[in-house]
């Protein structure tokens, strides 16, 4: 496939969509938002005292072609550094200023973390966009219902439910080009395809869902005549759930997600070389769950229960040795988390809860050698928040966890969470102050660098903020202020004399504060409007790859058999930094701004059988970069359908 094929196939595409009927008698509902992230059970987004920013099955569905990374990035508050790089670059996680191990992922109801790793953090490049029903982002330190790591906010993902009839599935394919602003390559090179069978045959429901990803065509690290790097996925969910009666009902699900990609060396001075052919990456994850439910006459029993393990091999050129070093890691995590809501009467109820965690990690190479005997940990930690919903408009949610660790003791965190709803202005005020913990990683704690006395990071934000729905609720305005502060956080010592490191926590507080406000506008039946702004300010410690201002903008028309999307994005100049090689000391430097426009197009071509869809990321062609030495992709094509029976 050339580049005057792809372009005139996306050309078509908006042609023809273009002249598709423009009037339609489809009629919107509008259903309350459900939000399950505030207090673990589902309840009406409405009562909720959080702005908890909720993308859909139709949100995911409007953006085809875009990876996780891509989507979460657009969302007020969230900057997923790496999102418009290579597929194979690492990710970087920065809410509210904070760093990937201050965001907790949380999927279906369980935790996921890599035990292995230098932090308690996990990949999001695991995980296929097509697999994902739902998400929920909320902002601030949430330690009081989802424990470690939960200081900046919560990433929750609900993958995607089996139908109600008896069989039911799809099979799609996505392909498109992988350029630079640099270069004009016309053959497809990223490629996206799947499948999924599902179903419910009287009380058992199911769920087979396969997707992988395949993606060349440009070198990570940017330089002349740098070779390709590859990146490839695997993903494979399965789902069998089991309904008793109206009260009692489970689900137990298994998954394999494996990455495999090729990339280059850190930056380290213009005149040095950052290709490389030998470094070579694998990860392979082994997920399970089981999540029963029993709903009874004042509330509703529930247990997330999941274990995982992550095998990671690493191959990494040596070049004083002239050697290829192997790295292998092994980290395993099991969590019980088990919960009740109980109904006092209609305005208030408690959620009381354990949570029971259990880490352990292997660490083997040529100069390392941890052993799992050595490396674990647990943490067993009890909490309980109390919801109150008034008649008259006010809204109250306090808590408090219990952390207990068993290698530095205990650690209490709490949250208070009032808010307003007026009764003849279309008005909720909401504020909160809470607290949030990180405890340290095995790696940390165990590693060759490790520091058994080493004690939690700790998390406090305080915000305030408001929400109106105007015209009749067409119109959607919230805003939210915060102010974020840090201490005991984790640092590295160095004795240049001696030789001697290991980590320790630093004495210093940091802060973070910023604004969030997002708009949202049903302009007609069939045209949607919104947008975000984000101010963001960090502390100089705190300030690399952050930016200060980002801003999205996006448009949807909806017509009988399809859509047109497209979207806007702003990011502000950001403070990076690498070490030089040829002077032997470290860099700063800032990378410019830059903006993104992207549109994209769908068309129901056989109704309720055939999709089709097409893309264009980076419109403007802008040439930027997201990590000093990293290369970012320029104007790009997508094409897809998606086949249903």
């Amino acid at each position: 496939m050339n580049k005057k094929s792809i372009s005139l196939g996306v050309l078509a595409l908006a042609t023809f969509f273009s002249y598709a009927q423009k009037s339609d008698t489809l009629k919107i509902n509008n259903l309350k938002v459900v939000v399950v992230s505030d207090t673990k059970f589902a309840q009406s987004k409405e009562k909720s005292g959080k702005i908890i920013e909720v993308i859909t099955a139709q949100d995911l569905d409007a953006k085809k072609g875009q990876n996780l990374a891509n989507v979460l990035s657009q969302v007020a508050g969230v900057e997923i550094n790496g999102n418009q790089s290579f597929g194979g670059k690492n990710l970087g996680y920065y809410i509210r200023g904070g760093r990937n191990r201050q965001t907790a992922i949380y999927i279906d109801g369980v935790p996921v973390t890599d035990a292995s790793g230098i932090n308690l953090e996990y990949d999001l490049r695991l995980l296929s966009v097509d697999q994902i029903e739902k998400i929920e982002v909320m902002k601030g330190a949430s330690s009081t219902l989802y424990g470690t790591g939960a200081a900046t906010g919560v990433i929750n993902i609900t993958m995607k439910k089996s139908a109600i009839k008896d069989v039911s599935g799809n099979t799609y394919i996505t392909m498109g080009t992988q350029n630079t602003s640099d270069t004009s390559k016309t053959s497809a090179q990223d490629f996206n395809q799947g499948f999924s069978v599902n179903g419910t045959i009287h009380k058992i429901s199911y769920m087979t869902s396969l997707n992988s990803s395949e993606t060349k065509g440009m070198s990570e690290a940017a330089g002349e005549n740098f070779e390709e790097d590859m990146f490839s996925r695997v993903n494979v969910l399965q789902k069998i759930g089991f309904k008793a009666n109206d009260q009692l009902s489970f689900e137990v699900f298994g998954n394999y997600d494996r990455i495999k990609n090729t990339f280059d060396n850190s930056f380290d001075g213009i005149i040095a070389n950052a290709d490389d052919l030998n470094n070579t990456s694998l990860s392979e994850q082994f997920r399970i769950g089981f999540l029963p439910k029993y709903n009874y006459n004042k509330g509703e029993f529930a247990i997330n229960a999941g274990a995982s393990t992550i095998n990671r091999k690493l191959n990494i050129t040596n070049t004083w040795a002239n050697s290829i070093d192997e790295y292998n890691y092994t980290g395993r995590t099991i969590s019980v988390d088990a919960f009740n809501k109980y109904l006092f009467n209609n305005q208030l109820f408690i959620v009381v809860g354990t949570q029971y965690q259990y880490f352990d990690m292997t660490q083997k190479d040529a100069y390392t050698d941890v052993a799992r005997e050595g490396a674990k940990f647990n943490l067993i930690d009890p909490y309980a928040t109390l919801v109150y919903n008034s008649d008259f408009g006010f809204n109250l949610n306090v808590g408090s966890r219990f952390n207990t660790h068993s290698e530095y003791g205990h650690q209490i965190v709490y949250n208070i969470n009032p808010s307003f709803s007026f009764e003849h202005l279309p008005l909720k005020i909401m504020a909160s102050y809470s607290t949030a913990f990180i405890t340290p990683s095995l790696y940390q704690l165990y590693g060759p660098y490790g520091n058994l006395d080493l004690t939690p990071e700790e998390n406090a934000t305080a915000e305030v903020g408001f929400e109106s729905q105007l015209l009749d609720k067409k119109l959607t305005i919230n805003a939210v202020g915060f102010y974020r502060e840090e201490k005991n956080t984790f640092g590295f010592f160095y004795d240049s004399s001696t030789f001697e490191s290991f980590y320790i926590n630093n004495d210093d507080i940091s802060n973070a504060k910023g604004v969030e406000t997002s708009i949202r506008s049903k302009l007609t039946k069939h045209l949607n409007l919104g947008g975000n702004y984000t101010f963001t300010q960090v502390e100089n410690q705190l300030n690399r790859l952050i930016p200060k201002h980002k801003g999205n903008i996006d448009l949807n028309y909806t017509f009988k058999r399809g859509s047109f999307g497209a979207n806007y994005q702003f990011v502000d100049k950001r403070s990076d930094a690498y070490y030089d090689s040829n002077i032997w000391a470290t860099q700063a430097i800032n990378l410019a701004s830059y903006q993104l426009v992207n549109s994209n197009i769908s068309y129901e071509l056989l109704p309720n059988r055939l999709h089709i869809f097409g893309a264009v990321t980076n419109i403007l062609n802008e040439d930027f970069q997201e990590v000093i030495g990293y290369n970012t992709r320029g104007r790009n094509y997508k094409i897809g359908l998606n086949f249903l029976f």
